[in-house]
């Protein structure tokens, strides 16, 4: 028991917040009451929980000399020797198989993508998180690859404005994820992860700035598109381009306090305004969108109770 604990703790639970991505076209593709989809959505967002831990297992394996040195990290089971490298390799298997077996049942445009994803992760660990700036546009595009993956599990297709704004949100919590990487090693950086090196806060600060404003013009653009009010019936989506402000500040405001995490995850779960600004605009969008739907089913029940 404490073996499957230090794997399942390996695997990373607090960052499978990430795959909510996978959830998006579902919402927006104007899926969401319909039971079929629902469950494919669900089916595809365990699928890539339990790819990433998988992931994250192997990655540790490979990592755990580095991870020693890290204040943090070297608390990690595999790091600390806790956990057994054959155990966790062992772990990340069984993992793989569950999340492949998922894919397969999701059918081959989502095993594609999954696959993919795979790669693309084993692609950063072996080689791209050594490449200074590629090394965080790799991370947002494995954001993109969840949104497609959402989009391929209900058979719809992903909008271009969609994962425009997806890849310019995940690079926005990247580069500053390698911002509080570097404020908290020091100098340390370059032995605790060697790219740190290559980075400034002053330029991460610069960077962050740029894409936050992005990010709000990228989402106003995509609530006004003419494709996006078609597809709604209104262009009601634009006022929701306040709670995406206040939360992208809102996460600066918290990167600028003393002893704050490193993982966007982290921070997001920690800070119970950020929580609230994220399900505020997802409460809003899904009233939007779903209006009528909703405005039907108020009225039958309003009916039935008379």
């Amino acid at each position: 028991m404490r073996v499957a604990a230090l794997i399942v703790r390996s695997m990373r639970p607090k960052q499978w917040v990430k795959n909510v991505f996978v959830l998006a076209p579902l919402v927006f593709g104007r899926r969401l009451t319909e039971p079929e989809a629902l469950t494919a959505s669900l089916l595809a967002l365990v699928s890539f929980c339990l790819l990433a831990g998988a992931l994250y297992l192997v990655n540790d394996v490979f990592d755990a000399g580095q991870d020693r040195l890290h204040p943090e990290k070297r608390r990690r089971p595999v790091a600390s020797g806790a956990l057994p490298v054959p155990f966790a390799l062992a772990g990340a298997a069984v993992a793989a198989l569950m999340a492949a077996a998922i894919a397969f049942r999701l059918g081959p445009g989502f095993v594609t993508i999954a696959g993919a994803y795979a790669v693309l992760t084993a692609a950063y660990s072996a080689l791209l998180k050594r490449v200074v700036i590629l090394d965080v546009m790799t991370i947002a595009a494995g954001f993109v690859l969840r949104v497609v993956g959402g989009a391929a599990a209900i058979q719809v297709e992903a909008s271009h404005w969609l994962i425009i704004c997806s890849f310019v949100l995940a690079l926005y919590l990247g580069f500053s994820k390698r911002r509080q990487e570097l404020l908290r090693a020091e100098e340390n950086a370059g032995l605790q992860r060697p790219v740190l090196g290559q980075y400034s806060v002053r330029l991460l600060e610069q960077i962050n700035l740029v894409l936050m404003g992005v990010a709000v013009v990228c989402y106003m653009l995509y609530a006004v598109a003419p494709e996006t009010i078609a597809r709604f019936g209104t262009d009601k989506l634009l006022y929701g381009a306040g709670f995406v402000f206040y939360g992208l500040m809102r996460y600066l405001l918290i990167l600028e306090r003393p002893g704050s995490e490193e993982n966007p995850s982290d921070l997001l779960l920690a800070d119970k305004p950020l929580v609230a600004s994220v399900i505020g605009w997802g409460l809003y969008n899904v009233a939007v969108i779903y209006w009528d739907s909703l405005r039907s089913a108020a009225e039958r029940w309003f009916a039935g109770g008379r």
